[in-house]
C-alpha cells in the first residue's frame, strides 16, 4: 500500500473506497496514452509508482506551467518504470495514524504537516519541514466529521485487506486532503509518519509495549489506547541547500534547548561532535497546553541550536494557522 502507488490507487477503486481521485496508470511504452489522459485531466498530478521520499511527485502549477510540462515528465517516468497521473487536488491536506491489529484501530490525533522548503509554503518540496498538532483530536481547520470520515476510509482498508489477503497488522498512515467535495486521500503509508510520530508518540498514555501486544493478539478492541490532550510543533533543522544541493558534514553545536525535545535524524558524531549527513538533522518539538505555546517552545529550543543550518520560522505560528482555517471555510463554502 506504500510501495506502490499504482497497487495502492487501483485498491481502493476495486474496493469502493471514498477519496479515490480520478487517475490512470500507465507502464513503459504508454507515452501516447498517458498524454492523451493528461490532455483529458488538464490539472494533473504525476508521480511514479515506487518510494521517492516525497520529492518525486510533480504537479501542475507547481513544477510545470502547462500540459507539455506533464507530459515531458511522464515520458521522463515512464522510461524507469509505470506513473501514475491523477486529478490535482485543492484543499487542505492532514495526516491521521493508527495502530491496526488486522480487524481494529486505534487512531492517533490529527497532524497537519509542511512539504514546502521555505517559509509561506514556498521552495521545492521536501520530505517535510514540521508539522502540528492540536490539544485534541483535530487542527483547528478540520472539523469533527472530517475527522471521522478519514477514520472510516482507513478502517474499509483494513477491511479490504483482510478479506483480499490476510490481516494488516502494525501502522496504518493516511495522508488526506480536505477538499470541496469531501475528504479525499493523497497516500497511504504502512508506518507513522516522519516528522507526525513526533507529535503524537510523545503524548501517548498508553504502554506502548502493550498496544504492540495488542496488535499481535489482534485484542485492541480491548485495549484503550489514550493519547495526552496537548498541543504540539515540530520544526525540522536541515542543512543549508537542502533538498536539492545541502551541505554536508558541517558541525553542530548545541546549547540549551529548554524544554523542547531533540529527535536527531540525518547526523553523525565524530570526536564528539554532531555533524550533518545532508538531509533532515533535528526535528525540535515543543509541547504545550496550546499550539501557540508550543510553538514559543520549539522557537526557542531552535534558537539555541547553531551550524549551516536552517528552519521553517511560520510552523505552528497563529498566522499560519488562521491562513489555513480562511482556506478550509472558502473550501466548505463551495
Amino acid at each position: 500500500i506504500e510501495l506502490d502507488k499504482a497497487w495502492a490507487r487501483r485498491f481502493m477503486r476495486n474496493h469502493r473506497i471514498s477519496g479515490c481521485p480520478v487517475f490512470e496508470v500507465f507502464d513503459q511504452g504508454d507515452d501516447a496514452e498517458a498524454h492523451e489522459f493528461i490532455e483529458k485531466l488538464g490539472n494533473v498530478v504525476v508521480k511514479p509508482t515506487g518510494l521517492t521520499g516525497g520529492k518525486g511527485v510533480r504537479v501542475m502549477g507547481d513544477h510545470f506551467s502547462d500540459i507539455n510540462g506533464a507530459k515531458a515528465y511522464a515520458s521522463e517516468v515512464l522510461k524507469e518504470g509505470s506513473v501514475v497521473i491523477e486529478e490535482n487536488l485543492e484543499g487542505e491536506e492532514f495526516t491521521v495514524q493508527a495502530f491496526a491489529d488486522g480487524r481494529t484501530l486505534a487512531f492517533a490525533p490529527a497532524v497537519q504537516d509542511y512539504k514546502r522548503a521555505y517559509d509561506g509554503d514556498k521552495g521545492p518540496n521536501t520530505g517535510s519541514m514540521g508539522s502540528y498538532s492540536d490539544a485534541g483530536d483535530i487542527p483547528p481547520f478540520m472539523q469533527e466529521q472530517d475527522y471521522e470520515d478519514a477514520k472510516g476510509i482507513m478502517r474499509d482498508v483494513i477491511k479490504n485487506i483482510r478479506s483480499d489477503s490476510g490481516a494488516y497488522k502494525g501502522i496504518l498512515y493516511g495522508q488526506f486532503m480536505l477538499t470541496a467535495k469531501g475528504i479525499m486521500v493523497i497516500e497511504f503509508n504502512a508506518r507513522f509518519g516522519d516528522p507526525e510520530a513526533m507529535n503524537v508518540l510523545p503524548l501517548l498514555k498508553t504502554d506502548f509495549a502493550d498496544i504492540l501486544q495488542a496488535v499481535a493478539d489482534e485484542s485492541l478492541s480491548d485495549l484503550d489506547v489514550e493519547f495526552e490532550r496537548l498541543a504540539t510543533v515540530c520544526k525540522y533543522l536541515v542543512p543549508a541547500g537542502y533538498p536539492e544541493n545541502p551541505v554536508k558534514d558541517s558541525i553542530i553545536e548545541i546549547g540549551d534547548t529548554g524544554d523542547a525535545a531533540l529527535f536527531y535524524s540525518s547526523v553523525y558524531e565524530e570526536e564528539g561532535k554532531v555533524h550533518t549527513t545532508g538531509s533532515r538533522a533535528i526535528a525540535v518539538v515543543g509541547i504545550a497546553q496550546t499550539i501557540a505555546d508550543a510553538e514559543r517552545i520549539a522557537a526557542h529550543g531552535l534558537s539555541a541550536i547553531h551550524g549551516d543550518l536552517y528552519a521553517r520560522s511560520d510552523i505552528g505560528t497563529a498566522e499560519l494557522i488562521d491562513q489555513r482555517v480562511e482556506h478550509a471555510a472558502r473550501l466548505r463554502a463551495r
